[in-house]
Order: structure tokens, then C-alpha cells, then sequence
């Protein structure tokens, strides 16, 4: 009972109060228990406000961000997803309980095999593949419904919008300075897409990104 009030503080206190009021997606978070994803060590955090640490100095993201970035993509039952940074599997379990059918890419297999028995031991009838792999070798093709970065981009790249079909959705934080920005993209067509900023914050950065130069004197 302590569990679920902690709970549903999370997600009245933090995600809800954020502007997160699509009811599928509070209920995935009531569903999907976020405790069962991170480390014993700092399981006592699992419904506080705050990142926490994984392998490889990769943090879970904050509950109420995971909300605004459920809400932002809208992922349809069918719908192909692709998330780059599986972290512990908390936010590919949540793409996959809306009905998506989620491929994520990891780049360390400490972090693979850490999601994937994740997975398996609290959802395992969910969709979820995870793959070793670097997010930044993303074949430049229309494939994909919905896309989720769940590290930053210093320098906004234009092959995550690419590899959305028509209709598709990306969501991205880019930004070398602090506060960073979040935004929907979305694919309108073959040589078309529309961006909607959606708030400032700041996660951490994606391996292998591109970043500016460092200018000195």
C-alpha cells in the first residue's frame, strides 16, 4: 500500500502538475511500476523528483518528464517505435504499454542486459526489443511512427526526423548551453516537417553526438 500511495503522489504531485492530463498516459504510469526498474541501491527514490544514477554515469529520467514525453508522442497501438538510450527499460516499457511496438538501441550491453532483465521481470508480455547499438549510425530512412531521444543533442541532427514515416513523431532536447529545449517533430511528407517547441530543461548529453567547437584564444 506504502508502494502505490508513493505512487500515485508521483503522479498527482509531479507528472499531473505538469501539465500531463491525458488519462492513458497516467494510467501507463500507474501500470508500468517504475520501482522494479531502478537499481535496489536507490529504490527508496523511485517515485522522488530527481534523476537516478544508472551504469556508466546514465541517469532515469525524472517521472514527470517521462509524462510530458509520453504525452508529446502519443504512440498509438501498431505503431512502430524507436528509442535511442534504453537506460533501465522504465520508458520503453511505458512506449510499449500504450501499444507500441518499441526497438531500442543501447550502447553499452551493461545497460542492454540491465534493461532487457528489467523487461522480463515486470512486463514480459510487452513489446520490447533491445539492441546494442549506437543511435548516432541511424539509417537515414522513412520507418518509423514515433522516435525518442533519451539523452540531448548539442547539435540538432536531422537523421531522427528523416527516419520517421509521414505522420511521424520525434521528440528531442538539443542545445550546447543550458537551458535546453524540447521538441515535437513532426514529418508532414516526403520533404516536409513541422516543429513545436515544447519546454526548456536539461538531460544529459547523447554519446558520439556532434558538439560545437571549442573556440580558444
Amino acid at each position: 500500500m506504502r508502494i502505490e500511495t508513493a505512487r500515485e503522489q508521483m503522479i498527482e504531485q509531479q507528472v499531473r502538475a505538469w501539465e500531463v492530463l491525458d488519462e492513458r498516459i497516467l494510467s501507463t504510469l500507474r501500470l508500468i511500476p517504475r520501482e522494479r526498474f531502478v537499481p535496489e541501491r536507490w529504490r527508496e527514490l523511485a517515485f522522488a523528483d530527481t534523476e537516478i544514477p544508472l551504469p556508466h554515469g546514465k541517469r532515469m529520467l525524472r517521472p514527470m518528464l517521462v509524462g510530458r514525453i509520453l504525452q508529446a508522442l502519443a504512440v498509438q497501438p501498431g505503431e512502430q517505435v524507436l528509442e535511442i538510450g534504453a537506460g533501465s527499460g522504465y520508458v520503453s516499457a511505458c512506449l510499449a504499454q500504450l501499444g507500441g511496438r518499441v526497438h531500442s538501441l543501447e550502447l553499452h550491453e551493461e545497460l542492454v542486459a540491465l534493461a532487457r532483465s528489467n523487461l522480463s521481470a515486470a512486463t514480459p508480455a510487452l513489446a520490447v526489443d533491445v539492441i546494442k547499438g549506437d543511435g548516432m549510425q541511424l539509417p537515414e530512412e522513412g520507418r518509423y511512427d514515433a522516435i525518442v531521444l533519451t539523452a540531448s543533442l548539442p547539435i540538432y541532427q536531422t537523421r531522427f526526423e528523416r527516419a520517421l514515416r509521414d505522420g511521424g513523431r520525434l521528440f528531442v532536447v538539443s542545445g550546447a548551453q543550458l537551458p535546453q529545449q524540447a521538441s515535437l517533430v513532426r514529418r508532414l511528407g516526403a520533404r516536409d516537417w513541422s516543429t513545436e517547441v515544447l519546454f526548456e530543461t536539461a538531460i544529459e548529453t547523447l554519446e558520439h553526438a556532434p558538439r560545437p567547437p571549442q573556440f580558444g584564444f
